[in-house]
């Protein structure tokens, strides 16, 4: 660990989270919103569903670290949802067993802390053409991809139901991406993961559910302090050429200034 010590928040689940620092993604744009302000700590796996989560959710997580998490951020689900395969092997999660998985994350993650947050992100739709279209390139390598957005939906749902009966915050990705109009044509780069316009989404609501979370401390971006923010004689000088002018809250190169 490198000091002064900032919050941490951990990004935990499939691919969805391990590609969110590609193509714009949600967790760099989280990285660049929290920058001298929290540290964003990557732990997606792609391929992954919630029975491999929950194997290696205490060695991800282990009880016995020397700092634990400020905020936990999971998402599994979408490889669940799959479809199963004749021979038993493939990523699909049977809809009461994924709920008890997703379950039985967030009471380990609850007993790491008392101050530890934790936020569920549900499965995201997807464009089911697209899907197709691009599981014909990837014949013979493997058997046709079963993913389907009603499949997405009731996997989605019960996630929600699940948060509302532990008190977790969940986002409803499912929903939240739908309502854009061309949500088919803009929010992925493969008809399932998530381009520079689907991550968006995700960043939006991610912030509105820590703007609005009445816990303490407030995680919101906005209310947590800046690292090294005192006035230095150091930083740029001012017009007047007789003072400086402190760069710590600039947030010009953003193209999105967020709330």
């Amino acid at each position: 660990m490198v000091g002064p010590p900032r919050p941490l928040f951990v990004l935990f689940g499939s691919s969805i989270v391990q590609f969110s620092y590609s193509e714009d993604g949600w967790g760099a744009a989280l990285a660049d919103i929290y920058a001298r302000k929290a540290d964003i700590l990557l732990r997606g796996y792609s391929g992954w569903n919630s029975r491999r989560a929950v194997q290696v959710v205490d060695q991800v997580f282990p009880k016995d670290a020397a700092v634990q998490p400020s905020l936990v951020i999971v998402y599994f689900g979408g490889n669940d949802s799959m479809g199963p395969h004749s021979s038993g092997l493939g990523p699909h999660v049977p809809l009461p067993e994924y709920i008890e998985n997703m379950r039985k994350i967030a009471i380990h993650l609850k007993s790491l802390s008392e101050k530890i947050r934790i936020i569920f992100l549900s499965s995201p739709p997807v464009n089911e053409e697209t899907i197709r279209e691009r599981a014909s390139s990837y014949r013979g390598i493997f058997s046709d991809i079963d993913r389907t957005n009603e499949a997405c939906r009731r996997y989605s749902e019960a996630c929600l139901e699940l948060c509302r009966d532990i008190d977790v915050k969940a986002i409803d990705l499912w929903s939240a991406i739908q309502k854009r109009d061309d949500w088919m044509n803009t929010c992925f780069t493969d008809g399932i993961h998530l381009s520079s316009e689907g991550s968006k989404i995700v960043v939006k609501e991610i912030l509105k559910v820590l703007k609005e979370a009445e816990w303490e401390p407030c995680l919101h971006w906005k209310s947590l302090p800046t690292e090294f923010s005192e006035d230095s004689p150091y930083d740029l000088v001012a017009s007047d050429g007789k003072t400086t002018i402190n760069p710590s809250e600039w947030t010009f190169h953003r193209k999105i200034q967020w709330d």
